[in-house]
């Protein structure tokens, strides 16, 4: 089998439906299987699958009995499949073409990547940013206190988050109109070879949701791969549909602090709190003027966190 599609389900029926019913509708003459995983969803999602689907003997159901995170629940969804490649898919995502099947022939190709990721767009056809570079010390620095916005100076040290950056050289999204080779590529669309996968650990659970695909693209790196942002094929990313407008910003702080403890020199890591304090302190002041109450009470939970 080519391909093994590992979706996580968490109180998203509907969009899930949409998700599934959309790689249904544009994957034909390919080998491939679906492996859906409800995270103890509280919304009918579970009963509401099996109706749907059952009668697809390639559509692979499991139910856990509680919430187990982002990264635990796509190993279990990995555990069972059978592809040469997975693709970890968001719920909230629509495929509109056939773009599998091409992927997985650049990938053959390309003996020296071992994951690769496509273009995100909204509804409205414009750019998300899909990943950057690791977030080394520099890289923390530039992105918690704007140095990523300065010219020239963005040259020198690659953006954690190029999508943020403004300046002459990344230029925010146009940076995501070409193909490239970067560090690490978002988990809501994440194209792995299975041997590598599973060679590198797999996602590491103690990541609950977000930064846990920074996590395992760097244990892939260290492997000696690469990883590709290939923006000649594309999928409609709805995203932020199973949390609140918090959590991102929140979860992303904790996934720094963890990143830190696994894999960074142990004198790294006061360094890197204090620059994510320093960032979320400017950042309630700057952003709670701009955008109210809420975003700076967002910004002082991140100040706690860090």
């Amino acid at each position: 089998m080519d391909l093994s599609i590992v979706i996580i389900n968490y109180n998203t029926k509907n969009i899930t439906i949409e998700c599934i019913n959309s790689v249904l509708d544009n994957t034909k003459n390919f080998s491939f299987e679906i492996i859906l995983v409800d995270n103890a969803s509280v919304d009918g999602s579970y009963a509401e699958f099996q109706k749907r689907f059952y009668k697809y003997p390639f559509i692979h159901l499991i139910k856990n009995n509680k919430n187990l995170g982002f990264a635990y629940a796509n190993n279990i969804g990995a555990e069972r499949a059978k592809g040469r490649y997975i693709l970890f898919l968001n719920s909230d995502t629509v495929i509109k073409n056939s773009l599998f099947k091409e992927m997985i022939l650049w990938m053959d190709k390309a003996k020296d990547v071992a994951v690769s990721s496509c273009a995100l767009k909204n509804k409205d056809g414009s750019l998300q940013g899909s990943g950057g570079y690791f977030p080394t010390l520099s890289k923390v620095f530039a992105w918690m206190f704007f140095l990523e916005d300065v010219p020239f100076l963005d040259r020198l040290v690659k953006p954690f988050h190029p999508v943020h950056s403004k300046s002459i050289f990344y230029n925010g999204l146009g940076y995501f109109k070409k193909e490239r080779r970067q560090d690490w590529v978002t988990g809501a669309f994440f194209l792995i070879k299975k041997e590598i996968f599973e060679k590198a650990g797999g996602f590491n659970p103690d990541y609950f949701m977000y930064t846990e695909e920074v996590d395992l693209c760097y244990r892939v790196k260290k492997m000696g791969y690469d990883i590709a942002y290939l923006p000649q094929w594309e999928i409609i990313h709805l995203g932020g549909a199973s949390s609140t407008k918090e959590f991102p910003i929140i979860s992303e702080y904790k996934g720094i602090k963890l990143f830190y403890k696994k894999n960074m020199p142990t004198w790294q890591y006061p360094l890197m709190r204090a620059f994510l304090k320093g960032g979320a302190l400017i950042r309630s002041l700057i952003f709670g003027i701009l955008d109210g109450k809420a975003a700076f009470v967002t910004y002082v939970k991140a100040f706690k966190i860090a």
